[in-house]
């Protein structure tokens, strides 16, 4: 969740050097490669696109929304088209990649957005200085790779459900389950969330796979060290770290 997965860390026996190591393939290898490679004529905006994918891993985004971003907080016009360019090439140097969301109920694509992460954690913590360091997101990250590396095509699930308001009618809402993991006819919907140790927290991390109505397997990713176990409605609840290192965890939901 710090250094990532880059096999040379194994050779760093302290901490700075780890992150001297990772800040320094990241420039120095990377971005040359990914400059020269696509005939950049400057490095700014794709400093700048970097920086704000970075620092919102497992948020949802486009080329528009990102576009409206540069206009607003850099005050840089940049056409919608480039930073699709700057993305799609950060994507083929294998730095980023993307989980496009999923209508469960509607069992089609929703166009836009999607949701962006590092392919190794700790290239995303040295371009962000290993200051930016949220749990939440982060784990959420390690376990979008984690399922690609085991072989499973991974979207962002949406879910819409009706729910009273306090005038007691009733809105839909959108609700996520942050991975819809597919492997030919098998599927499991997991929940990533740092604990469910009360009732409120377990009904908010269920909410959304309780409405999906389907048979698949469904489960909640806690960081908490758990013995795993087993919600009413059969979801199970298994530890962070039981869950990267037990590859035949998946196939018990």
């Amino acid at each position: 969740m710090v250094y990532g997965g880059m096999p040379y860390l194994f050779n760093c026996k302290t901490d700075v050097q780890k992150r001297e190591y990772l800040a320094a393939l990241f420039s120095e290898t990377y971005l040359v490669d990914i400059v020269e490679r696509n005939n950049f004529k400057s490095t700014g905006v794709l400093d700048d696109l970097l920086n704000i994918i970075a620092s919102g891993i497992s948020s949802l985004t486009n080329p528009n929304k990102l576009a409206n971003a540069f206009k607003s907080e850099k005050r840089v016009g940049v056409a919608a088209n480039t930073i699709k360019g700057y993305l799609d090439a950060l994507a083929d140097a294998f730095v980023i990649d993307k989980a496009f969301r999923y209508d469960v109920r509607g069992k089609r694509y929703i166009e836009t957005p999607l949701k962006y992460y590092f392919t190794d954690i700790g290239l995303r913590n040295a371009r962000m200085g290993f200051r930016q360091s949220e749990e939440t997101h982060i784990m959420e990250n390690v376990i979008f790779n984690e399922l690609k590396i085991r072989g499973y095509s991974v979207d962002v699930g949406n879910v819409t459900i009706s729910e009273p308001n306090r005038n007691g009618n009733y809105v839909r809402k959108n609700t996520e389950v942050d991975f819809v993991c597919n492997d030919g006819s098998n599927r499991v919907y997991i929940q990533s969330a740092l604990t469910v140790s009360d009732s409120e927290k377990l009904a908010q991390e269920t909410r959304s796979l309780k409405a999906i109505g389907d048979s698949f397997g469904k489960m909640i990713v806690v960081k908490d060290d758990v013995i795993p176990w087993r919600t009413e409605e059969g979801i199970l609840v298994v530890g962070f770290r039981d869950f990267l290192c037990d590859s035949t965890v998946m196939g018990t939901v």
